[in-house]
């Protein structure tokens, strides 16, 4: 399982702004749904990924620029 969470989170450092649903992380990643849901947690758990309100997983680092210029 490391090697994939591993692979799942490359995917989202060479891709700046990647926003994904659970639906499409599956066939992104060619997995069963149990088996993304176990990768997007960790990821979820080390604080490497979050959910965006609309339902899609990001970059926790995506968001703090944002968050950083909203309370300026």
């Amino acid at each position: 399982m490391d090697g994939l969470i591993d692979r799942v989170r490359s995917e989202f450092l060479e891709m700046p702004g990647l926003r994904l649903t659970l639906a499409q992380a599956t066939r992104m990643w060619g997995l069963e749904a149990a088996a993304c849901q176990q990768v997007v947690d960790a990821l979820i758990g080390c604080a490497f990924l979050r959910w965006t309100p609309d339902g899609t997983l990001a970059r926790v680092e995506d968001g703090t620029e944002a968050t950083k210029l909203n309370t300026n």
